[in-house]
C-alpha cells in the first residue's frame, strides 16, 4: 500500500466525503461509492492523503446513516462491498487511506439486535441495549428512570410495551444506546472492526465515543449552574451537566482496546468526535495515531482575538507532547463561506481561512466543497431531511439546520451541478454555474487553485506539518501571525482578517532578524509583505515565508 509515509495521520489532510452529497453514478440522485471513486483523481490533484466517509451502512435513514440497522455492510443506497474494495483499491494506488464512520454508540431500532431485545426480557441479546424498571407510576403511567435528556430533544428514555421496561437514546427514540458493559456487545463490535480492517481500511472516525459508557447506577444528571438562557433553555440537554450520561472511567480500558486492534498495522488511525468537551478532556483522550476532535475552533467567528483565544485554549490543552486535530467545518456544522464572509469577499475570506486551517499545529480535517468556497444553501421547511430541525427543534427551521451545510457537490456548468442525471436528494446550491470543479480548475484564481497550491506548499515545508508553534502577532490590528518550527526550517504565517490593508509589527525580534522568503500568498506567489520587523498585508491577505535555521 504506497501511503506517502507511516505517519500521515500526523503530516497529512485529511478530506470528509459526505457520501450522500459528492457523486451519483445510478441517477437515483444520491451519492454513492462508485461516484466516489470516479472521483479520486480530484482528491489525488487536490493533494489530500486519506479520505474520510460518513456512515455508508444499512439504515432506514431517519438519522441519515447514523441510525445503523448493520454494522459489517454496506447500504445498497450507496453500492456493494465489491464497490468499496475498488475504492479502497483506487485510493491505495493513489497513496490515499480510507476512514470509515464507526457508529458504535447506538444502532437503528431495527437493527436484528434490538428486534430481539425489545422482544423479551430472557431474549438472546435481552441484555444488549440500556433496559431500566420505571422508577415508578403517575396516572396510570410509567416514570422514566432518571432525568437524562436525548440530544435531539426530549427525554433519553422510550417506554417499551413488551418488556414493560424503558429503554435510553441520546438521539432519536430509532436510535437505542448499547450497552458496552455486556461483553458480549464488546466482541460483536470488535469482530465488526476487524473485519472492515481486513478489506483494506485505514482507519476509523469514532462517532460520540464519549458517550459508550453510562454511569453504571443510573444516576441523575445535575442541573446546570447558571442556567442557560434564551432559546437555548428549551432544550433539556442544554439545562443539565452530563457527568452521569457519558465520559465514564471504563471509556479509557475501551479505547486502549479498541486502538490496540489498529495499531496492530502501522498506518491505521482513529479520530474520536466528543458529544461536547472542553479541549482538555480532549487531549486527555489523544495518542499517538490517535486523534480527539476538539470543535472550540470551529465555533468562533472571523475575528481574530477570538480565534486567538481557541488557538491559545488548544495549544495549552494538547501542550506539545499531545497532537491536536484541526478543523473548521464538518457535515453537522455551517460553512465557512457561510460562517466566516459572503458576496464578494467570499473567495478572499476562504483563501484565508485555508490557510489558517492548513498550517496551525494539527492534523486538519477538510469537508467537501470547502476546496471551491461551496456554502450552504437554503431548504424550505417541505424540504427538510435533518431530524432534528424536522422534528424537535422547529425553531431552528427559522435559521439554520444541518441539511444546508450536505448540498450535493457541483461538478460542472451543467444540469445538476454534473452531481446526478436524476434528481438530487438534496437542492444544488444556486451558484453553481460558476462554482464548480471544472470551471475553478481553469481559473488560476480562484478558490481550488489557491487549496491546491497551498497543499502543495504544506507537503514542501515539514515545519508546516510537523512544527511547533508561537505566536510572533497576536490578534493585534486583526491580524494573526505565528511561527512554525522544525529542524533546519522555520515558517511564518500571517493571516489579516480585516477588510482593509493592515500595518503591524512583529512581537519577536529573533523572527525579525531571519532572512524570510516567499512560499505563498492568497493574492500573489512571489509577495514578501515583512520589511525588517514591520508586516504590511492587504485587505484579507494571507502569506507563507519560509526561512533557514541553523539546526
Amino acid at each position: 500500500m504506497p501511503l506517502r509515509s507511516a505517519d500521515w495521520w500526523q503530516r497529512g489532510v485529511i478530506y470528509q466525503v459526505y457520501p450522500r452529497s459528492f457523486a451519483d453514478s445510478d441517477g437515483d440522485g444520491v451519492g454513492d461509492l462508485p461516484g466516489i471513486t470516479a472521483h479520486l483523481d480530484h482528491l489525488e490533484a487536490l493533494g489530500v492523503d486519506a479520505l474520510w466517509l460518513s456512515p455508508i451502512y444499512p439504515s432506514p435513514g431517519l438519522d441519515v446513516g447514523y441510525d445503523v440497522s448493520d454494522h459489517a455492510a454496506i447500504d445498497p443506497l450507496f453500492g456493494t462491498m465489491a464497490d468499496l474494495d475498488r475504492l479502497v483499491a483506487e485510493a491505495h494506488d493513489r497513496g490515499i487511506a480510507l476512514i470509515l464512520d464507526l457508529v458504535l454508540n447506538h444502532t437503528s431500532d431495527q437493527h436484528a439486535w434490538f428486534e430481539d431485545s425489545r422482544s423479551s426480557r430472557t431474549s438472546e441479546h435481552a441484555d444488549w441495549y440500556l433496559w431500566r424498571d420505571p422508577a415508578g407510576w403517575r396516572r396510570g403511567k410509567p416514570i422514566p428512570p432518571n432525568n437524562w435528556q436525548s440530544l435531539f430533544g426530549g427525554g433519553a428514555w422510550q417506554w417499551e410495551p413488551r418488556r414493560e421496561q424503558f429503554y435510553m437514546h441520546i438521539f432519536l427514540v430509532e436510535q437505542p444506546d448499547l450497552n458496552w458493559r455486556n461483553p458480549a456487545v464488546r466482541t460483536a463490535q470488535l469482530d465488526m472492526i476487524r473485519g472492515w480492517l481486513a478489506h483494506g481500511v485505514d482507519g476509523f472516525r469514532l462517532d460520540v465515543y464519549d458517550a459508550f459508557f453510562k454511569d453504571a447506577s443510573f444516576a441523575s444528571n445535575p442541573p446546570l449552574v447558571p442556567q442557560p438562557r434564551g432559546l437555548a433553555r428549551l432544550r433539556g440537554w442544554n439545562r443539565q451537566l452530563h457527568v452521569n450520561d457519558k465520559d465514564q472511567p471504563e471509556l479509557h480500558d475501551f479505547l486502549a482496546e479498541l486502538r490496540a486492534i489498529v495499531d496492530e498495522v502501522p498506518g491505521r488511525m482513529t479520530v474520536g468526535e466528543p458529544l461536547e468537551v472542553a479541549p482538555q478532556i480532549a487531549a486527555g483522550h489523544a495518542g499517538p495515531r490517535h486523534l480527539i476532535f476538539d470543535f472550540d475552533l470551529l465555533k468562533q467567528p472571523w475575528k481574530a482575538d477570538a480565534l486567538a483565544d481557541a488557538i491559545d485554549e488548544r495549544e495549552a490543552a494538547f501542550g506539545p507532547s499531545r497532537w491536536p486535530a484541526v478543523v473548521l467545518s464538518n457535515h453537522d456544522q455551517p460553512r465557512q463561506a457561510t460562517r466566516y464572509a459572503r458576496g464578494p469577499e467570499r473567495d478572499a475570506v476562504a483563501k484565508a481561512a485555508a490557510v489558517l486551517l492548513l498550517t496551525l499545529r494539527g492534523t486538519p480535517f477538510l469537508y467537501y466543497g470547502e476546496e471551491i468556497g461551496l456554502g450552504d444553501i437554503h431548504v424550505p421547511r417541505k424540504e427538510i431531511v435533518d431530524p432534528p430541525a424536522r422534528r424537535f427543534w422547529p425553531f431552528t427551521q427559522l435559521w439554520w439546520n444541518r441539511d444546508q451545510c450536505r448540498a450535493p457537490m457541483p461538478w460542472t456548468d451543467g444540469p445538476n451541478g454534473g452531481f446526478t442525471t436524476g434528481r438530487p436528494w438534496l437542492r444544488m446550491a444556486p451558484d453553481l454555474a460558476t462554482r464548480n470543479v471544472a470551471s475553478q480548475s481553469a481559473d488560476p484564481d480562484s478558490v481550488l487553485s489557491a487549496y491546491r497550491r497551498l497543499l502543495a506548499v504544506r507537503r514542501a515545508l515539514i515545519a508546516l506539518q510537523t512544527g511547533s508553534f508561537r505566536w510572533v502577532v497576536r490578534a493585534r490590528g486583526g491580524v494573526l501571525a505565528y511561527r512554525r518550527d522544525a529542524p533546519g526550517e522555520a515558517v511564518l504565517v500571517a493571516i489579516n482578517l480585516n477588510a482593509e490593508p493592515a500595518t503591524v509589527a512583529l512581537e519577536d525580534p529573533a523572527t525579525a532578524a531571519l532572512t524570510w522568503q516567499p512560499a505563498y500568498s492568497t493574492v500573489g506567489e512571489d509577495r514578501t509583505p515583512l520589511d525588517g520587523a514591520t508586516l504590511d498585508l492587504l485587505p484579507r491577505e494571507a502569506v507563507i515565508l519560509r526561512a533557514p535555521l541553523s539546526v
